[in-house]
């Protein structure tokens, strides 16, 4: 009797686990989502969020409430995200700093994102523009790099280790020129610099940008993505003027702590497909100049990044120790 006792013990066990997790599933969220931004208000990330957020709170009813966490390149905000409980109540906009550069940018990342996140839905791939202080004579990328090798430049970015920071850096090495790094804590800060003239340049993605591009106020030289933005067709890809193969974008998802139930993952994906499928939202994100996805669910490896770090001069590049960061 008690052998038999016994036996039971494995397919009962693995039966409750299972009613457990469809019953966490069904009943997410039943209260307050923290969703982490890993950026300063304003940026593109950060709208991105609470439009997303926004459309999460009226689907699942619970309210999505954004805190805005920047530092490290991400890295603040994912050990914040990491170090909550695996139940979907804690969620971040996360990066292909986040999931992918990370890993080769600093030399001792403290988390695995194979392990600790999982990006429960891919949204979008976002252009970045490089932009300049208007008031500069410099009117295109080759007029850019002819001032660099004259006078000293400074450039700013959102941060050590973000997508704005990997792209300056990458036009440095690709055409040859040195140029002062400036960190903020933020894209909006960074560029309200360029504007005052305080700083030359900066890469920034194209939603705080491109109002102040219309306005004047920035000079816009050409988009980091080999496909034209429909909502920007006047800006050219810079690998048509002047940067040959240059065709780089950051990649913005909903990540959550590894651990997760998959089901709540799944519900969590099913509800960003549907949010970013409403007219309403398609028609914001796109005059936001950012290409969308189906909102899948990836996995450490399959993350389209990931493989661009992978590429040799990519890696070489990444691997310098003046680009080193700690954590």
């Amino acid at each position: 009797m008690h052998a038999k006792t016994r036996s039971l013990t494995g397919p009962v066990l693995v039966a409750f686990l299972l009613c457990s997790a469809l019953a966490l599933a069904q009943d997410y969220p039943n209260r307050q989502v923290n969703f982490v931004v890993p950026f300063a208000p304003g940026g593109g990330t950060d709208v991105l969020g609470r439009l997303v957020g926004q459309k999460l709170s009226e689907r699942l009813g619970k309210p999505f409430v954004i805190e805005n966490r920047p530092g490290a390149g991400t890295l603040t905000a994912a050990l914040q995200v990491i170090r909550s409980p695996p139940d979907g109540h804690t969620i971040m906009m996360a990066t292909s700093s986040t999931l992918a550069i990370n890993v080769t940018l600093y030399k001792q990342l403290p988390y695995d994102p194979g392990k600790d996140l999982v990006a429960a839905a891919l949204i979008c791939s976002v252009p970045f523009v490089l932009v300049v202080d208007p008031s500069l004579p410099v009117n295109s990328v080759n007029d850019l790099i002819k001032l660099a090798r004259e006078r000293p430049l400074s450039y700013g970015s959102g941060g050590a280790g973000s997508f704005h920071h990997l792209m300056a850096e990458l036009f440095k090495a690709t055409s040859g020129v040195p140029m002062t790094h400036v960190p903020y804590r933020g894209t909006l800060p960074a560029l309200n610099d360029v504007v005052a003239g305080h700083i030359q340049l900066m890469f920034s993605d194209m939603a705080p940008a491109y109002p102040l591009i219309q306005g004047r106020k920035l000079r816009a030289l050409g988009l980091t993505t080999m496909q034209r933005a429909a909502s920007a067709p006047e800006i050219p890809p810079l690998a048509e003027v002047g940067l040959p193969g240059f065709d780089w974008a950051a990649w913005q998802t909903v990540a959550v702590p590894g651990g997760t139930p998959r089901d709540v993952v799944a519900k969590l994906n099913a509800a960003v497909n549907a949010a970013i499928a409403e007219p309403e939202v398609a028609k914001k994100l796109a005059d936001r100049v950012v290409f969308l996805h189906e909102a899948k669910v990836l996995f450490f490896g399959t993350y389209p990044e990931m493989e661009r770090c992978e590429e040799p001069v990519v890696k070489e590049f990444l691997e310098l120790d003046e680009l080193k960061l700690e954590a």
